[in-house]
Parts: structure tokens; sequence; C-alpha cells
């Protein structure tokens, strides 16, 4: 018997989830495993608040994925079209000509991007925060603006320095905020120049709740928690512009920020519209509990697709609902995946993915959070606490988990790190000017 060849699209929770469990199950003889992705790691996207905040190396906020995947082919470079009626996609690689795969089951797990709205200013000026290098770049940028306002004399200057705006009251908004506020006051230590007062973190977020994941009240407790550090919670209100980085707000109000973040929710990665797979009104790939893809009622033979891009039936609720784009459901439904396409190349058949949401946790600084789980409602420290317990056990490879706890273990007894690397945005600057052709004098 050939070699059935899967190919996996993405190589984040879904991708790297499903490559590696289907390369464990299925022995060389029954399949080959071919990755594709432009990056050569895996984001682990709940540590990015910590990478961010310096609470642990951003190097251990990802996964090599030639470590990981050794039993696979790992290809870098972009699928830019599948065309599932003849079985292949086009690659395109980092370097040299696209060239087509063919293929027996295609894997759809591209994820998603940030979801973002026609606002005057926002293209120019906003922050996204979903990948690795949008955290390092945060952080250093943060930090800059302390230097800024520490160095100038022109209170205009200062006071639009030390005005953060973070827009967006998910999971990933307010963690970002709390996180970056913690290591912005932790900062102020070595600033004699900048009281604490003169911060201002704005939080505004369009609907009347922050953390819709959790009970109303877990998130009224999260608001009460970030205004008690003086922060500027801004609830049903929208960003309207941001030219010239002066935010003007649906309320009314308007401010100079030189710090925008957007965090306000994911689309289906664009990657979906180079594909010949049905999609649903939010964009996503159709699918069967199974993790199938489907046109209607039709189940697309080789196609299977989960995590934020897809629009998998929850059998835990009512029907007519859907997982949630969330870590806890791509982690799980990647391995009923790879479990369902071991089963098919095997001749049994593909078994639903159903899981009821366990819950939820996020950090809301150094020792403080809130957490949801099986209905059990904790904050502060113990909430914390379990925040960072249940992602270290879910991050991958062993190398990793013992990296982050020793990064964590170092925090209780070294002081955080606040120095800003810059120019790792802008190498080539200061090497550049130093080798450019001296100008010819003018006579």
């Amino acid at each position: 018997m050939n070699p059935k060849r899967i190919l996996v699209v993405g190589a984040g929770h879904v991708g790297l989830y499903a490559a590696l469990r289907l390369s464990k199950k299925l022995s060389s003889r029954e399949a080959e495993v071919i990755v594709v992705d432009p990056q050569p790691h895996m984001t682990y996207q709940p540590f990015l608040p910590e990478a961010s905040a310096g609470n642990i190396s951003p190097r251990h906020a990802v996964v090599p994925l030639r470590r990981e995947l050794r039993k696979c082919t790992v290809v870098a470079g972009t699928v830019t079209r599948i065309d599932h009626d003849r079985m292949t996609a086009v690659v395109q690689p980092i370097s040299g000509p696209a060239r087509e795969i063919p293929y027996d089951h295609v894997v759809v797990a591209p994820g998603s991007v940030s979801r973002t709205l026609p606002i005057p200013g926002l293209h120019e000026h906003g922050i996204g925060f979903k990948t690795i290098g949008e955290a390092i770049y945060l952080r250093n940028h943060v930090l800059d603006r302390l230097d800024v306002a520490a160095s100038t004399t022109d209170p205009a200057v200062r006071s639009r320095a030390l005005t953060f705006t973070f827009v967006g009251g998910g999971y990933a908004g307010i963690e970002a905020l709390a996180e970056m506020e913690d290591m912005a006051r932790d900062a102020l230590r070595y600033y004699p120049e900048l009281k604490p007062e003169e911060m201002r973190w704005v939080l505004v977020e369009a609907t009347q709740r922050v953390l819709p994941e959790v009970d109303r009240d877990m998130g009224a407790y999260t608001v009460q928690q970030l205004m008690k550090r003086d922060m500027d919670i801004r609830l049903d209100t929208r960003l309207e512009s941001c030219v010239d980085g002066v935010v003007k707000l649906s309320d009314g109000d308007s401010f100079p920020s030189d710090t925008i973040v957007w965090t306000a929710g994911v689309k289906p990665s664009p990657m979906l519209d180079a594909t010949d797979f049905p999609r649903d009104e939010r964009r996503r790939v159709t699918c069967r509990p199974t993790l199938q893809i489907v046109d209607g009622d039709r189940v697309i033979e080789g196609a299977w697709s989960a995590g934020d891009c897809a629009a998998v039936p929850d059998l835990t609720k009512e029907p007519g609902n859907f997982c949630s784009p969330s870590a806890q459901h791509a982690v799980r439904q990647a391995a009923r995946m790879a479990d369902n396409i071991a089963n098919v190349i095997r001749g049994r058949e593909p078994v639903d993915y159903k899981h009821k949401h366990a819950g939820s946790v996020a950090s809301l600084g150094l020792h403080k959070g809130v957490a949801q789980v099986y209905g059990i409602k904790m904050t502060g420290w113990p909430a914390w606490f379990m925040h960072r317990t249940y992602h270290m056990s879910r991050i991958p490879s062993f190398n990793r988990k013992v990296r982050v706890v020793v990064d964590w273990t170092l925090a209780f007894f070294l002081k955080r790190e606040v120095v800003a690397l810059g120019q790792l945005h802008d190498p080539r600057e200061e090497f550049a000017e130093a080798s450019a052709p001296p100008v010819a004098a003018r006579v």
C-alpha cells in the first residue's frame, strides 16, 4: 500500500498538534505528513502578554517546528492556492519558484488574523497583538515611551507619550493591558523623573462588558480591579478615529496617544479566499462535528479543518451553536481530527468532536487574575496561579515547559528586565548610515 500524503496548511495550535499526533499514530508506510507554514515556529498565543511584559523570554513562547515535527516534512512557505478537485495545493516557498504539492488529505488550518475596521488613522498608528513580533514590539515601544517622557521638558509630549490606549475588552485586550501596565509601573522605579499617576491607561470596549467568555459578575470584578489601578475603562464606547495619533471616541472625548493597541477580535485567515471550500456568512470553512469539511450535507472527502477558521458545530449546546475560537477547542479538535484521519485511512468511521468548554482563566498582572473553571470562580492569587499552571501544561514540548518554569522561578529572585531593544526592529539603520557614500561637497 502506498502511503497517503497528508498536507497540513498552517502550524498554529491546530496544525502543530494535528501533525504531531498524526506522525505518532501513523507509520511511514501508512502516511506522509507535510506541514506548510511561513514561520519556522508555532506561537503559543496565551503567553504573548507574559512575553511582552518580560515575565518569560519571547523565545520560550514559541515552539520550533523542525524540533517537534521530526517525523514530518516541514516546508517554509505560504499556500497560495488549494484546488481540491485536483487534490493539489500551490506553495510559494520563502525563496524560489512556486510548486504544486499533491495530497490525499488536506488539513486546512491557517488560523485567524486581526479583525480590523475602516477607522481613520488605525492603519498608520495601530499596533496588533497576535504575533510574537508584535508582542516584542509593544514591549519595546512602551519602554521607549517612558524614556521619551522622562527626557522631555514639554508637558504635551510627556502626556502623549504616557497615554496608552487599548481597543478591545476580550482576553487578549485585558491581559495585554493589565500586564503592560504592571510592567510599566514596575519600570518607573528607575525613572525618578516620572510619577505613576502621570501614566494614563485607557481601555475602549464597544459593548457593555469585558471578558464575554465568563459570567457578568467576573467581568465586573475585572473592571473594578482595573479601575483600582487608576485605569480609564470606557465601556459601550467605540474608537472613531486616531488620525495623527489623536484618539477620538464615540462618547465625544479625544486625546493624543502614542500607543494604540488593537485587540478587537479576529477573523478567518484571508488565505481561505484562495481555496474552493464552502464558507459560512462569517467566512469560516463549514464543517461537520467530525471535522470534515462539508458543502451543505455533502462531505468533501479528504478535506478537514478546525480552529479559528472553521465553523464546527458545538454538540454540547443547542443546534445552531458553534465552537468558540479558543485555544482550548483548537487543541482538542486537532487531536480528534488527527484520530479521525487515521480512522479513515485505516477504513474506520470518523468520530464526532464533543467537548464542553471547561472555562477560562486570565492574568491581570503579576499575582493577579480571574478564573471560571467548571463553574468554580476564583480571583486574585489563586486565579493567577491556575492561569499559569494551565498554560504551562498546555504549551507543547517538555523543553518549553521547563524553560517557562525556569523563567518564572528566576523572576521570584531577580528583578524584571525593563530594557528596550528598539534596534531589533530596524537593525541595519546604524550600519546603513555609517556605510553610506559621502555626499560630494558643493563648489
